[in-house]
């Protein structure tokens, strides 16, 4: 991550910012409850495949839902991983947005919001993949029978706002890719929308893809897996320098303040 004000293009190992400890994350990660997401992708596996990779901390961000999120913070508690309840939300502009909360309830409760402010198209699991809710223990507990991956009514000018209300922050979504992303959609990360930070994904060129796009200077930028497979989950995990491992540091991280 690059921290506003200081020259940490790419936090790899090595590089720590004074004052801080220095700690590895996944702020992008999806369960067997996303459509796409593998039915292997349950909360126990998905953390214990974190935790070999790595990772002190992340973030369970199925698409336009958190219901997986009780069980993978349990099984996050129970094996000392840190896991932040959050959601890759589709916007109106099929704009992807990764949101993070402070608390289970506010990611609970705005879940209920999108849930209210989205089309319900019945999923098709033979086309899409299932939807499988799960419990602490990775037994089944229902099955989202409407359809995950479609566009919600919430604009990208909306995000920032709706996060605050709900004790959380958003930040747009592998903006380098050239679909479902804001600057695919949009052109550009519009300075309106109020974000201070972005994603990218873990090869993109930064240096060159800021040159592109200036509107990326001076944010913080993560580096995410946006895994929906164990073996994509794999692997040298990015570097976050933090006060102290807690939501909080990391929320405060997005919001450019460490």
């Amino acid at each position: 991550v690059r921290l506003r004000g200081q020259q940490l293009p790419d936090c790899r190992p090595g590089l720590q910012a004074a004052a801080m400890n220095t700690y590895h994350y996944d702020l992008h990660i999806h369960s067997c409850l996303s459509p796409c997401g593998d039915n292997d992708m349950t909360p126990n596996n998905l953390v214990q495949m974190a935790l070999l990779s790595g990772c002190d901390v992340i973030a369970l961000t199925d698409h336009n839902t958190c219901r997986n999120a009780p069980a993978a913070m349990e099984a996050g508690a129970r094996n000392g991983l840190l896991v932040i309840p959050g959601m890759e939300l589709c916007t109106a502009e099929e704009a992807h947005v990764v949101w993070l909360f402070e608390t289970l309830e506010g990611a609970l409760e705005f879940d209920h919001y999108i849930y209210e402010n989205m089309p319900h198209v019945k999923n098709r699991p033979e086309i899409f993949g299932e939807q499988r809710l799960l419990d602490g223990e990775d037994a089944p507990v229902g099955e989202e029978e409407n359809l995950l991956l479609v566009s919600s009514f919430v604009g990208v000018d909306q995000v920032v706002g709706l996060a605050a209300q709900y004790g959380g922050v958003a930040f747009p979504a592998h903006v380098d890719r050239d679909s479902f992303s804001v600057i695919a959609s949009l052109g550009a990360i519009p300075a309106e929308a109020g974000f201070t930070a972005a994603e990218v994904t873990r090869d993109c060129d930064l240096a060159s893809f800021t040159q592109l796009h200036p509107e990326l200077g001076g944010l913080p930028i993560f580096r995410d897996s946006d895994s929906h497979y164990l073996e994509t989950l794999a692997g040298d995990p990015w570097e976050l320098p933090l006060p102290e491992l807690s939501i909080q540091a990391v929320l405060d991280a997005v919001r450019g303040r460490n």
